[in-house]
């Protein structure tokens, strides 16, 4: 236990922060975190509904004088992405987070922090549990499933929740407003393939690349990061013909909305090339370090002599493969015409591997403009189909148009501005927050998001920073006060 982080303030949001720590809460596997929301609920003395798909919803009365206000949905949810080093021992399901203070933020031994979305499912649970704030009426909604499927977004149904107004508090910037998001599309990818016997007279490697940042693929994609599948099948593609290298199996990335930081390959190279082979390896771990020596310093590319494995994959497949996955659009596709700074259209190649019968690869797609999200849609299946892959589009949601007009955006730009003599600045946010699917369901919604300062979610290197939980707070509570009158 990292007693440090008791001491943070405000206490009584980072106690409950802690707490989330402490439960292993993976997409998926949200379980123990739903029976802690459930129990902290009626702890409280305070209505808590579990929905059929596994949604928690706590309710909090006005406090006396604000019940003629609109009622506010505070949102979140209770699933984090497990990300973790490769060294690191660490079994998401069941292993806590080593959660510790290190200078101005709070971040991880080694592990994704949980603080997406973590401290925003922490600061709802401290208004619910307040005695000594003002506010009107508060439903607590806390999601399951946000990071590989939105699954609990899909699930909610209308007639649940009585507020008017939704604040989202799975942003990551403090001094942002976020009033629209992107929406998003899922692409699988399959080349199936017949197993082929090991050749004599060669040798066999295991490829590496390790040590990239990674990253979340809507918030991290325009940093220009590199993509270790990418490289790797960079490499594959430069000697698979020239030195005749069979590819036998492939393992590249891990989540769909992670920028892949690993990849690693085992390969069988004629004897007679291993001197032509080993100097490709040294030539292209040059290039990829000039290339990204500003945002990967630490990238590493190791070929080293392995086992020799039991068969390959079938030239073809191969061949078709190794072109396919290296000319598949990855990265920001178009940036935004109307917001500055915006990316409009991305793709993140995210998982690839082999199993013995088919090599799989998945990709996420996003876009704030549906016909772009369509069109790419339509490359990456020309790309692939034209190879000899199976490819399927599923889980794809909505974005969130903004709202220029909305009420709750004009107080909370006030309340901002009195309170820290600044207007904050308004954005559309390169990420699927649930807002789109939700205010499909609750089509009167007047919606925001907003939070604390969160660097590198979706990797290991994910940390909050410590000044701006408080400052979120203060203004959370505050808002809260200032709600307009229904």
């Amino acid at each position: 236990m990292n007693k440090e982080i008791f001491k943070l303030e405000p206490q009584r949001v980072w106690k409950h922060f802690y707490s989330l720590t402490q439960i292993p809460r993976p997409s998926k596997h949200e379980k123990a975190a739903v029976d802690f929301m459930v129990k902290f609920g009626k702890d409280n003395g305070l209505e808590t509904i579990v929905d059929e798909v596994g949604n928690v919803i706590i309710r909090k009365p006005a406090t006396p004088g604000m019940e003629n206000r609109k009622g506010i949905v505070l949102q979140g949810h209770l699933d984090m992405v497990p990300q973790k080093n490769s060294d690191k021992n660490h079994d998401f399901t069941k292993d806590p987070i080593e959660a510790y203070v290190d200078g101005e933020w709070v971040t991880a031994n080694g592990t994704t922090l949980g603080a997406d979305n973590g401290i925003g499912v922490a600061a709802t649970m401290a208004v619910l549990e307040a005695k000594d704030l003002v506010h009107g009426p508060v439903e607590g909604l806390f999601t399951i499933d946000e990071e590989t499927g939105m699954t609990g977004a899909f699930g909610l149904k209308s007639g649940l929740l009585k507020g008017d107004i939704l604040m989202n508090l799975d942003s990551e910037d403090e001094g942002e407003l976020y009033v629209g998001c992107a929406g998003g599309l899922d692409a699988n990818i399959k080349f199936e393939y017949k197993s082929a016997p090991v050749p004599s007279g060669v040798t066999a490697f295991r490829i590496a690349i390790t040590g990239l940042k990674g990253g979340h693929s809507g918030m991290d994609i325009v940093l220009g990061r590199a993509n270790s599948i990418k490289l790797l099948f960079r490499f594959l593609y430069n000697v698979e013909k020239i030195l005749d290298v069979k590819v036998s199996s492939i393992d590249g990335g891990s989540l769909r909305n992670a920028i892949p930081r690993e990849a690693f390959a085992v390969v069988v190279v004629p004897n007679e090339s291993l001197a032509k082979f080993e100097k490709a390896a040294t030539e292209h771990l040059n290039i990829y370090k000039a290339e990204f020596a500003v945002t990967e310093p630490s990238l590493s590319f190791i070929v080293e002599k392995t086992e020799m494995p039991l068969s390959i994959i079938d030239d073809k497949v191969q061949s078709n493969a190794t072109r396919a996955f290296f000319g598949c659009p990855n990265g920001v596709i178009r940036m935004s015409d109307t917001m500055q700074g915006l990316v409009e259209t991305s793709n993140n190649l995210a998982r690839v591997y082999s199993d013995g019968t088919a090599i799989y690869g998945q990709c996420l797609m996003r876009s704030s403009v549906e016909t772009s999200k369509d069109a790419l849609a339509g490359k990456m299946a020309a790309i692939f189909e034209l190879a000899g892959a199976k490819i399927d589009f599923t889980g794809g949601y909505p974005g969130w148009k903004p709202n220029p007009n909305s009420p709750i955006l004009k107080v909370m730009q006030d309340v901002y501005k009195n309170k820290y003599g600044k207007t904050p600045e308004i954005k559309a946010i390169h990420a699927g927050l649930e807002c789109g699917l939700l205010g499909g369901v609750y089509p009167n919604w007047d919606m925001i998001s907003f939070g604390p300062t969160i660097r590198f979610p979706h990797s290991p290197d994910e940390k909050v920073n410590i000044a701006t939980v408080q400052k979120f707070w203060d203004y959370l509570v505050e808002v809260l006060k200032n709600v307009p009158v229904k």
